[in-house]
């Protein structure tokens, strides 16, 4: 059995804090909620803050756990304090469309995602947005951050993969269209492959340094989409899907090596480890935050499982080994939006921001 909150409201996203345990989540109504938790104790609510006037989308600890970032519908990023709930910083104008997606990159920036493909880069030392990739024609559904290699990887509602590289300040390349939209990315492998899940059920896995096509597809784990990701090792992933099963998916062999946790056939919107690893949430439109003991729902699964299988490739990360200008073979299908919260009409941008960080 799982700890459970009531949320009162759906939750778009959560994340726990980087050293305490801390949860945060970001909900339809636009509050932030922050909850402490502890093994032998229910969790508590220690923070409501009414971040947007529109839906909370995502929500990510920054700078140490000492801020949270939101990012909204209404356009605005902001930072607000853990301690006290104060805004610490609000950038009105961030985007000029939705913002669906933050990911943190290294201790001083971060990475935001719109509904109109954009993905920015944030310096919060220096105080501004430091690169905009103009790089997808639908929404950013998810991101991922290489961080040896300095590459950041989105997935989007168009049904394209990207790579973002940072040292370049370039988009170094775009995957040719998939059959329909890609809505969660994981690096597995060792960065030797990279994983999406999709629309459809299908995950989709690419070579390092071949992002053009596929190199290999995962089509029998679920006619259900494959909403998020969390890569637990190397060689498996922990799958949410939207008829609300939580799976334990090994990559390379590509098998279903068992369900780990449900949500009564409700869609699961987002997983997220603590940082210690003992806790698995999971957050799905049945409105409850669940956390998971995690050894407690691996038992059976082969927990110590070490098998290579598959992670033969040794492609180099040569910076211009999958620049490839060739136009796609496929014709972008029309896609529709995954957004539950409110639509609204884009602001104009501004790039300041972490002014008081």
């Amino acid at each position: 059995m799982a700890m459970e909150i009531n949320l009162g409201s759906l939750a778009f996203d959560i994340d726990f804090h980087p050293s305490n345990n801390l949860l945060a989540a970001g909900l339809i109504t636009g509050h932030l909620h922050l909850y402490r938790y502890s093994v032998d104790s229910e969790p508590v609510r220690v923070l409501e803050v009414n971040a947007h006037t529109e839906s909370c989308r995502a929500a990510r600890f920054i700078n140490g756990g000492h801020a949270v970032l939101t990012g909204s519908p209404d356009c605005s990023i902001l930072a607000t304090d853990v301690e006290t709930g104060s805004t610490i910083a609000r950038l009105e104008n961030a985007h000029e469309a939705a913002v669906n997606r933050l990911i943190n990159l290294t201790e001083s920036t971060v990475a935001s995602g719109d509904d109109d493909g954009v993905v920015k880069v944030w310096d919060t030392r220096e105080r501004s947005c430091c690169n905009t990739f103009d790089v997808h024609e639908d929404y950013i559904s998810d991101m991922t951050f290489a961080s040896d290699a300095m590459k950041l990887l989105a997935t989007s509602g168009d049904g394209t993969l990207s790579v973002c590289n940072l040292r370049r300040n370039k988009v170094q390349v775009q995957s040719e269209f998939s059959e329909d939209e890609l809505l969660s990315v994981v690096i597995m492998k060792n960065g030797r492959k990279v994983v999406c899940g999709s629309q459809t059920g299908v995950m989709l896995l690419y070579s390092w340094g071949c992002f053009k096509d596929c190199s290999d597809r995962f089509v029998d784990l679920s006619p259900n989409s494959v909403d998020t990701m969390l890569k637990l090792d190397e060689d498996r992933i922990i799958t949410g899907s939207e008829n609300g099963i939580i799976n334990l998916v090994g990559i390379l062999p590509n098998r279903i090596l068992q369900p780990i946790a449900e949500h009564s056939e409700y869609p699961v919107e987002g997983l997220a480890f603590s940082h210690d690893r003992k806790f698995l949430g999971s957050i799905a439109h049945d409105q409850v935050l669940k956390l998971w003991d995690l050894d407690n729902i691996l038992q059976g699964s082969g927990n110590s499982q070490t098998n290579r299988a598959g992670a033969r490739d040794s492609d180099d990360d040569d910076d211009e080994m999958d620049i490839d200008n060739e136009s796609s073979n496929f014709n972008k299908g029309t896609k529709t939006k995954r957004k539950l919260g409110n639509n609204e009409l884009a602001l104009g941008g501004s790039n300041d921001f972490f002014a008081d960080l």
